[in-house]
């Protein structure tokens, strides 16, 4: 061998000997399997987006994906269990409108929304459906708000549990309309609907995935939805704000997740390869079917996202008097 030709070799193999390990690692990446966590049961919006852009990126990052799902305390096992998670961009996870309530409804959280995680993409918003009892006479969401009123002791409000986007939004409209309202908290939407149907509640601030079908089998009446505009899965339904309830503004929302730490390259790449999935047709047929709005962006887009919303929301925690646990 000549002498040009072995100084060449010992120079690549210094300078890859150089490299840290971190980053011939992320040049690498994903070498193996990434694990989704969902901190809610199978079904809802949050597993439904996991699973769908899941199939997505295991083909366009080829390697598996896999959906974790960790129920619990109101969300928080799953989301802690991220947070904990080793930042390599191998364990990423999805969160709902609870990932922004939390924070001011329980003492002892193991996590922060900001400190504890990396953005990658906001990925949906779930408009709020004002659903009630079909044979309570309410056409619209003013004449609910009289009957309330002529009714205390019958005005009980189905809630998700507690830290629930249907829990903040039912607290937001408390405040927005006076009304007396007695929260009645259940383990879910699908626990709620029976005792909606039955009449045994008046009301249920439901997310427009969960309680779309009810609503089209007349099982229970539309009488407004939750955000500023109008959703395209209901366009017959008019929102709160035009019906005299101005400002009125709740969705559940979210998107994935890293835990802090991730390196800054993992966090790009995962962006755009979610971004990618979110743009193809078969998945948004599938998720605006179940009455998902889709989003996407940059990480910095849902970082100002859960900072907006933790000002909203820990203000209506504050004025509605709530303690933490």
């Amino acid at each position: 061998m000549q002498l040009a030709s072995l100084f060449k070799i010992l120079a690549v193999s210094a300078s890859l000997a150089a490299v840290p390990a971190v980053a011939l690692a992320q040049a690498a990446y994903p070498a193996r399997a990434i694990k989704i966590i969902v901190p809610a049961p199978p079904g809802g919006a949050i597993d439904t987006i996991a699973r769908v852009v899941g199939d997505k990126l295991a083909v366009s990052m080829g390697q598996p994906v896999i959906v974790d799902n960790r129920p619990g305390a109101s969300n928080n096992l799953g989301t802690d269990a991220l947070a904990k998670s080793a930042p390599d961009g191998y364990t990423i996870g999805i969160v709902g409108g609870s990932h922004n309530t939390n924070k001011f409804l329980f003492k002892n959280l193991g996590w922060d929304p900001e400190k504890s995680f990396e953005p990658i993409v906001y990925t949906h918003e779930v408009p709020l459906v004002f659903a009630i009892y079909p044979q309570l006479p309410a056409k619209t969401l003013p004449e609910l708000v009289a009957w309330m009123k002529a009714h205390p002791d019958e005005a009980k409000v189905a809630t998700s549990g507690r830290g629930s986007a249907q829990e903040m939004a039912a607290e937001m409209f408390r405040m927005a309309s006076g009304s007396p309202m007695l929260l009645v908290p259940y383990k879910g939407s699908s626990a709620a609907h029976p005792d909606l149907l039955a009449g045994r509640t008046a009301l249920f601030i439901d997310t427009i995935s969960a309680i779309q079908p009810q609503v089209k089998a007349g099982n229970v009446r539309a009488v407004a939805v939750s955000t500023r505009k109008r959703t395209q899965s209901l366009p017959d339904v008019p929102t709160a704000d035009e019906q005299g309830f101005k400002g009125y503004d709740a969705n559940t929302n979210g998107g994935f997740l890293a835990p802090a730490g991730t390196p800054k390259a993992i966090v790009a790449k995962l962006n755009a390869e979610i971004n990618a999935a979110l743009k193809l047709p078969d998945v948004r047929t599938k998720l605006e079917a179940a009455g998902i709005e889709i989003q996407g962006g940059t990480p910095q887009e849902y970082a100002a996202v859960i900072k907006a919303d933790l000002a909203k929301w820990g203000k209506v925690v504050k004025e509605a008097g709530i303690q933490p646990e």
